[in-house]
């Protein structure tokens, strides 16, 4: 049995051995604590004294009592600690322990990179800090089991994101992801090699099967969260009538998302970029809905599907994606947003955030991801001015 760790409250954690052992060597600190006091009472007693052995018989109920009261307290308290693992346990973990505790907040790499870049390490610790009660996963399709430890000593960023409490690392295994959904028998078939946006499509296909059986957020490697989204089922209108799937959130076994991947396979086109992504998104959603435009910064609700304002995530629209790396006279409040989606698949000439460059994108790497921005991208660059200055 694994050692855990439970928060009551965000941000507080505390070591927990396993609960008792059904083969008696070893207990849990309360199991072993209640039973050190009744089987060895302090008190000193005469057997044959009747009241003695009356006053040993409350102080028992009064302890069970006390210890059944805390065992109920702590259900009451499992919405607050239902994921919360000590780094040091992290590595015996599968993807179904983690998943299966719900309310993951998931992140996808398939190409076969295996380091993250600044903005996927500012992404995943963003909402890291953001969600702090909640796992927060990133798949990685270049990753095996094999080299997870040595990868945690290799690579800068993935050092940083694995000593995160509530960050898991997984290798994403497509063929285990697609069980039980109707995407596996199109996997079979599809030759990878021969599909024009495989690593697009591979990735649209991979967050609908995971959100389906386990429930949770998905979100793009370029979505910096500023503060929490309040809503369980949702899609993120990129503008109106027009549904992204770069964040959405549904909960385990949701109808709409099983339609979404029967619909990925009847209509599966692999060269229309979006086809099986954005698009199929909102035609499926068009399907069950009458949608309409925007009026400031209302959100629109459908099926018990809540349809979000642009506002929400897309406040600066994707033809306008270069002002995040922009210095701005007054920077944006972003007060109607719970994240920000960077467009990096617009990033063609791979704008980067600069240390003292006072852009948009600089400032929200040091409010929302500070870590990233000293490891990443200040002390990277000034190693990189050592090696400079060492080599001449």
């Amino acid at each position: 049995m694994l050692p855990t760790v439970c928060v009551s409250s965000p941000g507080s954690w505390a070591l927990r051995e396993p609960d008792c052992h059904h083969d008696g060597k070893q207990t849990s600190w309360k199991c072993g604590f209640v039973r050190t006091i009744i089987q060895h009472p302090c008190l000193r007693h005469d057997p044959k004294g009747p009241g003695k052995a009356r006053m040993l018989k409350k102080i028992q109920i009064c302890l069970c009592f006390f210890f059944v009261s805390g065992i109920l307290y702590e259900i009451s308290l499992l919405s607050g600690c239902f994921f919360s693992y000590m780094p040091m346990s992290k590595h015996f973990l599968t993807p179904e322990q983690v998943l299966n505790l719900g309310k993951s907040i998931i992140f996808l790499e398939t190409t076969e990179r295996l380091e993250p870049p600044p903005l996927v390490s500012c992404s995943v610790e963003s909402a890291a800090r953001i969600y702090q009660d909640r796992p927060i996963i990133l798949f990685m399709k270049g990753l095996t089991n094999n080299t997870a430890l040595d990868l945690n000593s290799s690579y800068a960023a993935f050092s940083l994101l694995s000593s995160m409490k509530n960050v898991f690392i997984f290798p994403l295994q497509m063929e285990t992801v697609f069980q039980g959904t109707p995407l596996l028998q199109w996997y079979n078939q599809v030759v990878p090699e021969q599909e024009k946006n495989w690593i697009h499509v591979s990735s649209n296909a991979s967050r609908l099967a995971l959100i389906w059986k386990y429930g949770g957020i998905y979100m793009d490697t370029d979505v910096i969260s500023i503060r929490p989204i309040p809503e369980e089922s949702f899609l993120a209108a990129q503008k109106s009538q027009f549904s992204s799937n770069g964040i959405f959130g549904f909960p385990a076994h949701h109808k709409f998302i099983w339609d979404c991947m029967e619909n990925f396979v009847l209509k599966y086109n692999g060269n229309i970029w979006g086809n099986q992504g954005p698009f199929l998104m909102t035609r499926m959603l068009k399907a069950i809905c009458n949608l309409t435009d925007f009026k400031g910064t209302e959100d629109h609700s459908c099926q018990n599907i809540s349809f979000l304002n642009p506002q929400r995530f897309y406040p600066i629209p994707y033809p306008a994606w270069g002002r995040y790396y922009k210095v701005w006279d007054k920077s944006p409040n972003f007060n109607h947003s719970y994240a920000l989606h960077l467009w990096n698949f617009m990033n063609h000439n791979r704008k980067a955030v600069v240390a003292g460059s006072n852009t948009l994108a600089e400032k929200l790497y040091k409010a929302y991801c500070p870590t990233t921005y000293e490891d990443l991208i200040q002390n990277a660059e000034l190693r990189d001015f050592t090696r400079t200055e060492n080599a001449a």
